[in-house]
């Protein structure tokens, strides 16, 4: 999954003959994952039709204020659309616009937009050797970097004079690969590594039959996004589970044990600097396992446990630098309970869930945590959608290590 997924990108193009790449462009952010909406200066639609754009975004295309061939025509907000935005990239940015950016000319729906958009904005200059190389447009790129705005390079090549040279329009992949390495260089979690585990584990009592809780595993994988989408390579180390994640920046290692997630957790620690223990690991194991499956014979069956490995506990004792996290499901004496774990177990950082609160613990879609830092500091938390309460415990992981 591209870290563009579920970003809203607002395309501007303006009226360049390399507008008809944005077809493909338009297509390429779609493939990433995120939601595309399309604004249009009036001329551009000479080079390349709104109808194909539309129908490639599966979102009207807009190019004026109001429609004018209706006289009951809604207004077409330029400050809703820029609002709407997470991005705003430009292309092709021809001498004309970008000159017009930089002196704050407002004559079109694109530039209004540009003009009221709180989101980073890029921008991909296309045009002829001269104009490209002329120091007007020189200095509109000097000056749209010094507002923020991010260039998106023009590369060499034949252009459409015939002349070969500099101002040929980025290629769309050539752009999409630009924006994504651009945003994740500005992630706080850029370079990091993350240990995530999820999900129950399973102890065998036979070939068929096992020990196992409720865990679904819903809760660590939104974490891992969450952490992902920050930035962060994330290795997720999950128990049985039907979760799924498709995210270039996550690493997910199936296991089914006790012991098999204590090996995976011990492999990569060591090169982590954040490990977040969310899995819900069974204390005990079957003590003998049948090779066979056990018929059922007698009225009662007895079965020995021995515990198994603290993983959790086990990080603490050797950990360095890393930012270590556990989980606490309790059901009485919750806060005690919590602070005790947070001090044998040698966390930074403990999350509390207490199947007392409706709506928290296995098996559902939300939450209700509090957080208990080193210090015991008590951040509690409403009830929340898990992929909320993933997004709260980055942000205060951040806090405490000023990521």
């Amino acid at each position: 999954m591209s870290i563009l997924s579920g970003k809203n990108i607002l395309l501007g193009i303006t009226a360049g003959i390399a507008a008809y790449k944005t077809a493909s462009l338009v297509r390429l952010f779609i493939k990433a994952g995120a939601n595309v909406k399309v604004v249009m200066t009036p001329a551009s639609k000479d080079f390349i039709t709104p109808l194909t754009l539309s129908t490639l975004s599966k979102n009207p295309v807009y190019s004026s204020f109001t429609n004018e061939d209706d006289d009951n025509a809604m207004w077409n907000n330029h400050v809703e659309l820029g609002l709407w935005a997470d991005l705003f990239i430009i292309a092709p940015a021809t001498a004309n616009t970008m000159s017009k950016m930089v002196n704050g000319t407002c004559d079109n729906l694109l530039l209004a937009t540009y003009l009221s958009a709180k989101c980073p904005v890029y921008f991909a200059p296309a045009m002829d050797l001269d104009m490209y190389k002329h120091q007007s447009t020189i200095n509109s790129f000097e000056k749209l970097n010094a507002f923020g705005n991010v260039m998106i390079p023009a590369t060499s090549g034949e252009l459409a004079s015939g002349l070969v040279g500099e101002g040929r329009m980025a290629e769309p992949e050539d752009i999409v690969s630009f924006i994504e390495n651009d945003v994740l260089d500005k992630l706080p979690l850029r370079g990091k590594k993350v240990l995530i585990t999820a999900g129950p584990t399973y102890e065998a009592i036979d070939p068929v039959r096992f020990i196992g809780n409720h865990s679904s595993g819903t809760m660590g994988f939104e974490i891992a996004k969450a952490a992902a989408n920050l930035g962060a390579e994330v290795t997720l180390v999950s128990g049985p589970s039907s979760q799924v994640v498709t995210h270039s920046l996550i690493n997910v290692i199936r296991v089914k044990s006790a012991q098999e997630m204590y090996d995976e957790v011990h492999k990569y620690f060591a090169s982590v600097d954040i490990a977040i223990l969310s899995a819900a690991v069974a204390d005990y194991r079957p003590k003998n396992v049948a090779d066979q499956k056990i018929k059922k014979k007698e009225t009662t069956f007895t079965i020995e446990l021995e515990k198994t490995k603290d993983i959790l506990k086990s990080l603490g004792a050797i950990k360095k630098l890393q930012f270590l996290v556990g989980f606490a499901l309790e059901t009485n004496n919750e806060l005690e309970h919590a602070k005790g774990k947070l001090e044998s177990k040698n966390l930074d950082l403990i999350v509390l869930n207490s199947l007392n609160d409706k709506g928290a613990g296995f098996g559902g879609s939300t939450n209700k945590v509090t957080f208990i830092t080193a210090s015991h500091e008590i951040i509690a938390h409403e009830l929340k959608s898990k992929a909320e309460v993933a997004k709260d415990l980055m942000q205060q992981i951040l806090k405490q290590t000023d990521a």
